[in-house]
């Protein structure tokens, strides 16, 4: 999926073996995956795709002052949060220790690599009630 903001931006499906890096996209506050070779272009990820990315992954301040942080992972699933909320942002990645990050908030410039899409997108289609099953823990 592409994060609500980006429906203005041009974007493609992700494949396996595509070499992502973390962007912010013009005209759009949201940050997202684009394709390493085409840097305007944004990449969507089905629920249930499977990332590895060169280094740990870092996130963006909270408050823009502060350093980057760490996250000590290399290994995530995207998935999506807050499906019942239309204006908020959806995509996220979980990290195998059960932290949730929303894509966004990504520092801009990580390379990661699509190394498995869902077995079917209809199963990994989010519910609000799947949603609401499991509680949230996004990092801040």
């Amino acid at each position: 999926m592409c994060d609500y903001s980006l429906h203005h931006v041009a974007s493609r499906p992700a494949k396996v073996g595509d070499k992502l890096i973390t962007a912010k996209f013009i005209n759009t506050p949201t940050g997202g995956f684009s394709a390493v070779d085409h840097p305007s272009v944004a990449v969507c990820l089905l629920p249930g795709t499977e990332l590895a990315f060169e280094r740990d992954v870092e996130c963006e301040p909270a408050l823009g002052i502060l350093p980057t942080r760490k996250l000590g992972q290399r290994l995530a699933r995207f998935r999506q949060v807050n499906v019942d909320q239309p204006c908020v942002h959806h995509d996220a990645l979980e990290f195998p220790d059960g932290k949730i990050v929303l894509v966004t908030r990504l520092r801009e410039g990580q390379r990661a690599t699509v190394l498995q899409m869902p077995a079917t997108a209809v199963a990994a289609k989010p519910t609000v009630e799947a949603a609401r099953e499991r509680p949230l823990s996004l990092v801040e």
